[in-house]
């Protein structure tokens, strides 16, 4: 798939789900390099320039799309020739694409030491991350059963319930509006993450700061599941996360003219709501979220520009 092509996919929804659009985007920059077939290390790196920037353009609060081709094109100019050039970005497009679907794996590991025999989980959306720690307490042996949100305008819950039902797991599929109803039966929420802020906060799908909010209230643990390319660096300089807002149709048609829509994608969830994240790396507090950008991403990251 073209770059372009990729790009608009990503910017559909075709291609979804934080980790998919992030290894898809490494993908893209490596096809990319290895289609260049001119010999300017000038031009080159214009071209890889420009199509960082296609890819963070088209999904722009997705940080692991931004995070991914931070990482594939970071040693970008320390290249001396063409050649070499393209061997790098094909090398950390590669060491990207492969550390993000061990993390996944990592962090079921991780999470379901968290939930217990018996649990009643509630999730959101679809998250691999967080459906990774449902499914590996599931096949630790451990009762457990699943409530599943709708997650409207798209319905990603029709995904994570057909995902759930064909590992065995019970599975029941509430509305969206039925999350404070519900958490009177929860004993867990696991969620994933599209953004994980310097200072804790989750943007993650519409909806998610509902969970945490009648979660926190009803004293039952939140748990979120995120591999470490979902912690935005440029939280730390202070720059807001874009909350997307998308086409108006997804939500409804031909209504009366003087009715107006509003689809935001995402929101934002405090870091008092959140028990711990789970991550590759480890099970932290959400406060430790500095340290794990400082540390796992490097200062030198923050100073990247986007052209």
């Amino acid at each position: 798939m073209k770059l372009d092509e990729t790009a608009e996919s990503i910017r559909t929804m075709n291609i979804r789900g934080a980790g998919l659009i992030a290894r898809s985007a490494a993908e893209a920059l490596k096809e990319l390099a290895e289609e260049y077939d001119g010999e300017s290390l000038i031009e080159f790196t214009e071209i890889l320039n420009k199509g960082r920037d296609t890819l963070v353009n088209s999904r722009p609060t997705a940080v692991s799309l931004w995070n991914a081709v931070q990482a594939t094109l970071k040693n970008v100019k320390n290249a001396e020739d063409v050649t070499s050039l393209k061997e790098t970005v094909s090398r950390d497009a590669d060491i990207f694409i492969s550390n993000s679907k061990k993390a996944v794996e990592t962090i079921g590991r991780i999470g379901a030491n968290r939930i217990k025999d018996g649990d009643v989980v509630l999730t959101h959306c679809n998250s691999k991350a967080a459906l990774s720690v449902i499914k590996t307490a599931y096949e630790q042996g451990k009762n457990i059963s699943v409530y599943a949100t709708e997650s409207r305008p798209w319905k990603q819950g029709l995904l994570t319930v057909k995902d759930l039902s064909d590992a065995g797991i019970p599975v029941t599929m509430i509305v969206d509006s039925a999350v404070r109803w519900i958490m009177k039966e929860i004993d867990i929420a696991v969620v994933g993450a599209d953004t994980i802020c310097s200072n804790g906060a989750l943007i993650n799908k519409i909806g998610t700061s509902q969970i945490g909010l009648a979660a926190h209230e009803a004293r039952v643990p939140m748990m979120v599941c995120a591999e470490s390319y979902k912690f935005s660096p440029k939280t730390m300089e202070g720059e807001i996360v874009e909350i997307e807002e998308r086409d108006t149709s997804e939500v409804a048609e031909n209504l009366p003219p003087n009715v107006r829509i509003r689809n935001p994608v995402f929101d934002s969830t405090p870091a008092e709501y959140i028990d711990c994240i789970a991550t590759e790396i480890g099970l932290i507090s959400p406060y430790a979220a500095y340290e794990v950008i400082v540390n796992k991403l490097g200062h030198e990251c923050l100073f990247e520009t986007e052209g």
